[in-house]
This record gives structure tokens, sequence and C-alpha cells, in this order.
């Protein structure tokens, strides 16, 4: 197990729900919640200089084997949400994000995801110095975007 540094760790991504995003009573449908965590993650590598894409250029794949979500309150379409992501656990073959979502001051969501590192074989694979070094960094603000 790595040492993670918690105020490297996080990052708050904002995004809106989509309309298309909603179901027949108006509110996000609940499979999107796990849409909303990835986007977060995929958002949070970014803003350390690092993609999905250029680990699986290297050979570097990450499936999700454990997904968590605890559902609060629901969301509607168009609310201002927040997305609180933190890599809370980062192992020789795998790492553990949690994440808390909010809409101002309300708690939305609160869950967990773990994913594996591994090859394009299906074999697990430790992650590297420049990987580790890379998510044990703090976010660039000049990279941060929001939806």
């Amino acid at each position: 197990m790595f040492a993670l540094d918690p105020e490297k760790a996080v990052s708050v991504v904002r995004f809106r729900p989509r309309f298309y995003e909603t179901d027949l009573m108006g509110i996000v449908h609940h499979a999107n919640y796990l849409k909303y965590y990835e986007l977060g993650r995929v958002e949070w590598l970014r803003r350390r200089g690092s993609t999905f894409a250029d680990w699986q250029a290297r050979g570097h794949n990450f499936p999700v084997v454990d997904a968590q979500v605890s559902y609060k309150k629901p969301c509607r379409f168009d609310d201002d949400l927040a997305l609180r992501l933190e890599l809370v656990l980062l192992r020789s073959h795998s790492l553990k994000w949690t994440y808390t979502l909010t809409c101002g001051d309300e708690l939305r969501t609160t869950g967990e995801t773990r994913l594996a590192c591994i090859d394009n074989q299906g074999k697990l694979l430790r992650f590297d110095e420049a990987m580790i070094a890379m998510l044990t960094s703090a976010e660039d603000p000049e990279r941060v975007r929001d939806r």
C-alpha cells in the first residue's frame, strides 16, 4: 500500500445532469450515477496530466471490479452538482476512490469504486513508478475544466 496525501488525492468536479439522463419521474435514472463517478475519475486523472487512454496505450487497463452507490436524495435535470472524489487506497495492483455527490448543501449520493490494473490479456499488473508518482500528485489548477 502507498501513502496518500488527502490534500492531493481530492478533486471536485461540477456538472449538470442532462435531460436524457432522467426517467419518467423526472429524476436522474439510478444507473447514471456510476457514469457520473466515471466522469469524475476521468477528470481526476486529466487534472493530474494523464488519461485512461494514455495508460491503455501502454498496455494498462483498469476495469471496475467493485462498485457501490448509496442513494440519499434524487438528482434532477439541470441540478448544479458537485462530485467530490478522493483516491483513498493505492495498492500494488488496484486503487479505490470514494465519492460524495451534492447539490448545494444537500447530499445526493455516496459511493466507492475499486479498479484493478491489468494487461491486455487480463493479468494483474503492478503500477510502475511513473504511475504512482502521477496518482500521488496534486491536481494542476490549469487543467480544471467542468462539464
